[in-house]
């Protein structure tokens, strides 16, 4: 049973020998499992009978998009023939309907948004292959620019595979106005891998997404959401490539992941309660973001947040919160344990005048209200001299601060790293580089 093994340890969260998303040096798609061994696995998982791992095999009944003309030679459009698969399944009176991506091919796939609801209380993309967006922006002339795969109001959604998803992001990267502001015909927006808009009780596992042309992975309207064993890779200058976007989201996981990307590495937006982000390692990009929050003037509503062992190497930021001043409501009760901090500028930073446009932000008397935030058992090395910076507002101070048992010591050899707080009131104990948060004079925590 030892193949058995490996396997359930794979889709449960763990990884085949040690190396998560294993794919084979051809870039097809494939695990590295042998043909045989693959059949092996279906044999034996077909046997199991564990209830979590019915649907891959026992009772599953598939829909191969194969079987409604998909070719997978990575040139040959197959939009239509995933549609099909889908709506198949989606529609289908079975146990376990399965939208099933075989392995060693790649399939070209255009712009496509798979709706629901399905008929049934769950659905699946058993994803083996390797599934690649065009690489010419001009494929989304006349459709949205916002993204190119999405799932929509579908309940009890499950994705997971060996597979790769390939945003072959590199062209919209070369005209991103970020970059390229001299371009005549920039862009601004760009396409996100895959949204999930509107699916509850659903999951992401053991995917690995590569250059998107922007969000690899967005999720919003969601009730109830795991993101477990993905990889995410994009190069750490492509422009906007945040690894996971979250909106308007609650009861969301977000766990045991490596993400690499130009942007943030996980940003939290507006309208999110109850997510847990745990064992993370976010490399280069902009480390794991609340915010920007507020900007429209809206009313901001976030709560019960928790960060807990994640590991930054090379990042921009470390944990980091940012709202502006014109935003209203508030964020309270986030949690930020067990962090380490290799290299990493600003690794702790609170920024309530965030401003992101050119020319200077007008002073405003509103703000989010930012509380109970805590930061516990922090420990690395900061490339910036200020290594924690706690910027809050005049109008709007942040209140219920704690810091406790944090050493974050400096990256450059001979340099010393300091605290800059203003306007930001708690607690702290056993903190080095040393205390500045202003004493709570006032109990208003409990927003």
């Amino acid at each position: 049973m030892v193949f058995l093994r490996y396997y359930m340890n794979y889709v449960s969260g763990g990884f085949i020998s040690g190396n998560p998303n294993e794919v084979d040096d051809n870039g097809d798609g494939s695990s590295g499992l042998g043909d045989a061994v693959f059949v092996v696995l279906l044999f034996l998982l077909a046997c199991s009978s564990s209830p979590y791992l019915a649907w891959a095999f026992d009772e599953a009944t598939y829909f191969n998009v194969t079987d409604y003309g998909a070719i997978g030679d990575g040139h040959t459009e197959n939009s239509q023939a995933f549609l099909k698969a889908w709506d198949a399944a989606c529609k289908a009176r079975v146990k376990s309907p399965t939208v099933y991506v075989p392995p060693k091919s790649r399939f070209l796939v255009n712009p496509v948004r798979f709706d629901g609801p399905c008929i049934g209380s769950e659905i699946y993309f058993l994803i083996l292959g390797t599934v690649v967006a065009p690489d010419a922006p001009s494929a989304w002339k006349g459709k949205n620019a916002s993204q190119w795969l999405a799932v929509t109001n579908t309940k009890g959604l499950s994705v997971a595979g060996f597979g790769v998803i390939d945003g072959q992001g590199k062209a919209w990267w070369d005209q991103s106005c970020k970059y390229h502001p001299q371009l005549k015909n920039c862009t601004t927006l760009a396409p996100t891998a895959w949204k999930f808009v509107g699916c509850n009780d659903s999951s992401i596992r053991n995917i690995r997404f590569i250059n998107s042309a922007q969000t690899h992975i967005l999720v919003q309207g969601c009730n109830g959401f795991l993101i477990q064993n993905v990889t995410i890779e994009s190069p750490g200058n492509s422009p906007n490539t945040d690894g996971i976007h979250i909106q308007s989201t609650h009861r969301l996981n977000i766990t045991n992941s490596k993400i690499t990307n130009g942007d943030d590495c996980i940003s939290i937006g507006d309208e999110i309660s109850d997510l847990t982000i745990s064992n993370i390692q976010c490399t280069l990009g902009h480390g794991i973001s609340v915010g920007s929050l507020g900007r429209s003037g809206n009313l901001v509503q976030v709560e019960n947040i928790t960060v807990t062992n994640c590991i930054f190497n090379d990042t921009t930021n470390g944990a980091r919160i940012k709202t502006w001043q014109a935003g209203r409501g508030y964020l309270k009760h986030v949690a930020f344990e067990r962090l380490t901090f290799n290299n990493v500028k600003n690794p702790i930073i609170i920024d309530q005048n965030y401003c992101d446009v050119r020319g200077a932000c007008p002073e405003l008397e509103t703000g989010v209200q930012i509380s109970n935030v805590s930061y516990r058992y922090a420990v690395g090395t900061s490339a910036t001299l200020i290594a924690i910076n706690l910027n809050c507002s005049k109008s709007v101070p942040c209140h219920g601060i704690s810091i406790e048992s944090v050493e974050l010591t400096s990256a450059i050899t001979g340099k010393q790293v300091t605290a800059n707080c203003s306007n930001a009131c708690g607690k702290e104990h056993d903190i080095v580089p040393g205390p500045c948060l202003l004493h709570e004079t006032h109990q208003d925590t409990m927003i």
